[in-house]
């Protein structure tokens, strides 16, 4: 009977798909690397709210690892590493590699943007002797969790002179924040009655910023005098100058560790900033790789990827066509060899919302970074869906190096969906898939992720970059 028991362990081990949690499957000591990459994981998320601030920091880091400016027709050379800075919203680092340039590059694609409020270009405003901010809401999200939270105030003014004024407000502790008010429950009767989705509308999004007016002056507008006079007053900027401000409220929140075992970090952004992070610091770490590696931070891609910082445009493109030149090969031919992981988050299953998934094909938190073979809506509209032959070519990567890994769909096949960048590679005639980290109420204010997962996304593009 034990003979058979064992026989039947063998044969599961062997064709059973193995879903386990991955806290299980790895050393006290590589946990305990894993906790301290978090640590300076939350430091980036901190300092990098916006894709402005987050392309800042990209940057500097880049340059203490002895990263240069390129242009184009630089001479390069193996190990050399060099930067594109695109508008400062975007950025695509690179190392050069011992391979001809024509055998492909090993590229990582992940976005710094995330969802927000974005002022209108005439964003001031006063009713009943108090002043707001009107806003237009960027990407997806439910307007509603954007209420009675703390908020900050982060971008440019590009002033009338032509001179930028940098705006963070409501991230140091003597800062003043500022929020999106709500009804009371008592007077509520008729807003809860509507769906989640029409509760709190667009233009209510209306962020307060000020209530005290001109002592001295009875006219109509006092408070909102007054609350320019505080701006020009700080910044030398008037009304007329948010016209060509990009200004973003975004959470005042601070990245904090989640669960009495800190296993999971709660912050504003994690989509897609943990994977353009882990991305990150594995280029960052990347030493003589054998073949060319790009890493690309974008903009735009909780949009539609549109505009020139987005991967609709041609910047990447153009930037590859650029090195492949100046190492005298043809960049045609060099988009067609490489390879592309598409670093981007999926959703992770919610035992509270569970309906939505179908649990054979959804991620889990705490079993490793996610491949995602399509992303897009029901019939797989606007995906890329990878190749067999690349899927299995990740998998055995990451199996090799011992990477903790599971598959993941965005939901049930129904249920809705969504994209990545992935598409916009793949068109580039590249073999791509997406690989990120699951997400707990991905698109909130406040999303989660496990510091395990956080750290295999690491350790899954470091392995690919210099395999």
């Amino acid at each position: 009977m034990s003979d058979k028991k064992d026989e039947i362990k063998e044969l599961k081990e062997k064709l059973l798909l193995q879903r386990k949690n991955g806290i299980r499957r790895v050393s006290a000591e590589e946990l305990a690397k894993c906790d301290a990459f978090c640590e300076e994981y939350k430091r980036f998320m901190d300092a990098a709210k916006t894709e402005r601030e987050a392309n800042a920091v990209i940057i500097e880091l880049a340059k203490k690892n002895g990263y240069k400016e390129y242009k184009s027709g630089m001479k390069l050379s193996a190990g050399d590493k060099i930067y594109r800075n695109n508008r400062g919203k975007a950025v695509i680092l690179s190392v050069i590699g011992k391979a001809p340039i024509s055998e492909g590059v090993r590229l990582c694609a992940a976005h710094i943007d995330s969802p927000r409020l974005d002022l209108k270009q005439n964003p001031v405003y006063e009713d009943t002797e108090m002043a707001y901010f009107k806003t237009h809401y960027y990407g997806g999200i439910k307007k509603y969790q954007w209420t009675a939270i703390p908020l900050s105030l982060h971008g440019v003014i590009i002033k009338a002179d032509g001179s930028t004024v940098t705006v963070r407000i409501g991230e140091e502790e003597s800062d003043p924040v500022f929020c999106v008010t709500d009804l009371l429950p008592h007077l509520a009767a008729e807003q809860m009655k509507k769906p989640l989705a029409t509760g709190i509308t667009g233009e209510q999004l209306n962020v307060l910023i000020g209530s005290r007016p001109f002592r001295d002056d009875e006219s109509s507008e006092a408070v909102k005098l007054a609350v320019l006079n505080l701006l020009y007053e700080k910044y030398g900027v008037t009304e007329s100058d948010f016209i060509s401000a990009e200004l973003e409220v975004v959470p005042a929140f601070k990245a904090k560790d989640i669960g009495f075992d800190r296993s999971m970090i709660g912050s504003y952004g994690h989509d897609d900033r943990v994977c353009a992070y882990t991305a990150l610091a594995a280029t960052m770490e990347c030493e003589a790789p054998v073949h060319t590696v790009v890493t690309v931070l974008t903009d735009k891609e909780e949009i539609g990827s549109d505009g020139n910082t987005g991967l609709c445009s041609s910047y990447l493109k153009y930037f590859i066509y650029d090195i492949a030149e100046d190492l005298g090969s043809n960049g045609r031919a060099v988009l067609s060899a490489s390879q592309c992981l598409s670093a981007d988050v999926n959703a992770a299953f919610d035992p509270t919302f569970a309906d939505v998934n179908e649990k054979n094909n959804c991620a889990y938190i705490n079993r490793g970074v996610v491949i995602t073979k399509y992303t897009g809506a029901r019939g797989k509209s606007g995906t890329s869906d990878a190749s067999a032959e690349f899927a299995g070519r990740v998998r055995r990567l990451l199996d090799k190096n011992d990477v903790v890994w599971q598959t993941g769909e965005l939901g049930k096949v129904d249920a809705g969906g969504g994209g990545t960048v992935a598409a916009y590679i793949a068109n580039l005639d590249v073999d791509t898939i997406d690989l990120g980290v699951p997400v707990l109420s991905m698109h909130a204010p406040f999303e989660i992720v496990s510091k395990l997962d956080t750290y295999m996304a690491y350790r899954a593009f470091k392995v690919f970059i210099m395999d």
